[in-house]
């Protein structure tokens, strides 16, 4: 049986008590307001957001003020070259005296929200055992799977993968991440508020905005978040004209795409045009909504081929293309 709709009263007051996690995070992350609403919006849709930019641009920090904000259990893992898969699933220990046994030791995953910092500076091994966590928000060690707790979220940094050091992560993983946001420099005018405002650079102190029962309630609220037929069929349009291989792909796409975005792409700009509807006040969710939150859902979600780095074509100069040639209600 499906859930009752939202009503434009409830949605009202649900866009209010979301607007105070948004508040919260831009008193840390200054003039970065498009980089908070888009990590709201991802909290919101219960999706994994992995935040690229240069170190000390705050990404770090956001994540902390984030669990502080929600009340939710933190664990930080730097990713270095030498981590090993069980250092962030857990393992078994022996322990015990006389008749010893093996007892498992959780591992940071087991935390509500975790925060995975440079995630692309250790080997595909070690990044691979993230893939259960986030899509099956589940762990396995030795044939035994335990559940994480609920809700879980991973916060992912990455360093340009430029960078010395760093390596590339694979196109699964990137898939299961619900947004790809971009973190920009800051200019002087920001940082001139920065040097006068925060002693050696330490953000404010923060209290809870809300609590699991509260961001539990936010959660029914996005469900109940009506998605039109229309606005459905354009999201399916879009993840379809990503596709080289299919008529309705703009030339963009048939020169510099190989693989396009696949059916979890589709999941994601529903999930996302719910959470920003809602974090607007609005009970359904919009052609603009799909628009905003496309950009952050796709730009990774796509397998450039070869043509596009001899051309310096990026992921997102694709998506912009492919917004561009796709209309939001079929031609006749």
């Amino acid at each position: 049986m499906a859930a009752e709709l939202l009503s434009p009263a409830e949605a009202q007051g649900a866009a209010e008590v979301a607007a105070r996690l948004k508040d919260g995070l831009n008193t840390v992350l200054l003039d970065q307001e498009a980089v908070v609403e888009q990590v709201v919006v991802a909290v919101l849709a219960r999706g994994h957001v992995l935040l690229e930019g240069l170190p000390g641009l705050g990404k770090t920090e956001l994540c902390k003020a984030l669990a502080k904000l929600l009340s939710l259990p933190f664990r930080r893992i730097q990713f270095t070259p030498d981590l090993l898969p069980g250092d962030i699933t857990g393992t078994y220990v022996l322990e015990g005296e006389g008749r010893r046994d093996f007892v498992f030791r959780e591992g940071p995953l087991f935390a509500s929200l975790v925060l995975a910092d440079e995630i692309n500076r250790s080997s595909p091994k070690t990044q691979s055992a993230l893939l259960e966590a986030m899509q099956e928000r589940s762990v396995t060690v030795l044939g035994q799977t335990r559940p994480l707790p609920d809700p879980f979220f991973v916060l992912a940094t990455q360093n340009p993968i430029e960078l010395e050091g760093t390596y590339p992560l694979p196109e699964a993983q990137l898939d299961r991440f619900l947004f790809r946001i971009q973190v920009p420099p800051v200019g002087a005018k920001t940082l001139r508020t920065l040097l006068t405002t925060r002693v050696r650079g330490a953000p404010p102190e923060l209290s809870p905005v809300l609590d699991v029962g509260g961001l539990s309630r936010l959660f029914a609220a996005v469900d109940r978040v009506h998605l039109p037929g229309p606005v459905a069929d354009f999201i399916g349009r879009l993840v379809e004209a990503s596709d080289p291989r299919q008529p309705s792909a703009p030339d963009a796409v048939r020169r510099f795409v190989r693989y396009g975005a696949s059916p979890r792409a589709a999941l994601a700009l529903a999930a996302s045009g719910r959470a920003l509807a809602l974090l607007r006040g609005r009970p359904n969710v919009g052609f603009d909504d799909v628009v905003a939150t496309a950009p952050a859902a796709l730009n990774h979600r796509l397998v450039l081929a070869y043509e596009a780095s001899l051309e310096k074509v990026t992921a997102p100069d694709v998506v912009r293309a492919l917004m561009q040639a796709v209309p939001e209600v079929p031609r006749a």
